[in-house]
Order: structure tokens, then sequence, then C-alpha cells
């Protein structure tokens, strides 16, 4: 019996402030095939990005992240994501402040939090931050793209001053510290 690319195929869905620094490093990272932006947690159908901008609608800013676990495993995944965020801050990352800014991580299999569970806890006792992770493990809910602007938005929009000063250092300490999980050519 042979296996398809779609059977291995799994999805992680993590929010650690903008969505647009998670995704442009994930869309580096060999195993991902496909990043995503957009909202997840709140209580409002399609939420447009000024309604989740705006906190009321309790959605978070995520990527939902397909990736081959054969390539790549959620362990992994989310050793880059602690490392790429501030997961310390609750509702913020750093002038990002705001509930849509949550670290929060939506599993979507019970492997998936009980490794998460697992990870935040080695963290701890490890003592790899100066304060308490405060990143939330949560059931996945509903996933709502992010409107297309806002997708690939660092690779589209590199010179604007945020992704200059804000996602520009966060994929260089992807590049630096995981040299080896980056896709080949990228």
């Amino acid at each position: 019996m042979t296996t398809t690319n779609e059977s291995r195929r799994e999805t992680a869905i993590l929010g650690g402030g903008c969505f647009w620094c998670l995704e442009a490093v994930f869309l580096e990272v060999e195993g991902v095939e496909s990043v995503v932006s957009g909202y997840s947690g709140g209580h409002l159908e399609a939420p447009t990005y000024r309604q989740v901008c705006a906190g009321g609608t309790g959605h978070v800013e995520v990527v939902k992240i397909e990736f081959d676990p054969a390539r790549i495993s959620f362990r992994e995944l989310l050793e880059i994501y602690f490392t790429i965020h501030d997961p310390t801050t609750l509702d913020r990352q750093g002038n990002d402040i705001g509930t849509q800014y949550r670290s929060v991580i939506y599993f979507t299999s019970d492997e998936q939090f009980h490794t998460a569970l697992a990870l935040i806890e080695e963290l701890g006792e490890a003592r790899v931050y100066p304060h308490a992770i405060v990143t939330r493990v949560e059931r996945a809910g509903p996933f709502w793209p992010a409107e297309v602007e806002h997708q690939e938005y660092y690779a589209n929009n590199s010179d604007q001053p945020y992704c200059q000063y804000v996602v520009a250092p966060k994929v260089a300490k992807f590049r630096e510290k995981f040299a080896g999980r980056r896709r080949q050519g990228g």
C-alpha cells in the first residue's frame, strides 16, 4: 500500500505575536509545505484584520502550518517557535500589545497536546527564560485565513520599517540558530 503526501501531512496552528513574523520564519523551514496567516480562538465568524486588531473578537493572529512529519517533527516546529518569540509576555510581543498577540499553541491531536506540554515543562525546568512561560495550549477550533495582503507579507514588503525592525531580526535569529532546518535554496 502506498501513502500519499497528503496522508503524511499534519497541521500546526501557532500564535506568537504578529503573524507576519511567524509566517516569514516558517516559510523557510525544511519540511513545511505551506504557511497561511489567519485568525483563531475567537467568537466571530470570518473576522477581518481590523476587527481582530480592535481586540474585541477574541481571536489571535496565528499561522496555520502544513508540514510533513517525516521531514520535521511537531516538536522541532515548537523549538523554532519558542526561539523566535517571547513566550513569557502575556498578550504582547514587543510593542504589539493586545490579546490578539498572545502566545498560544492550538493543538490538532492528542500527540501535539502532550508534546507541547512536555516541551513547555522542559523549558521551564531548564530556566531557558528569565520569567515563566505563559504560552497557552488549547484545542484548535475554526481557522480563518487573513486577507490576501497579509499572506507572504514579509516577502512582499521587506523594505517597510516594521519588517526591517521587527520581522527581519526574527528571520535572522532563525537562520542563525536553525541553519540546518532551513529549506534548501531558501
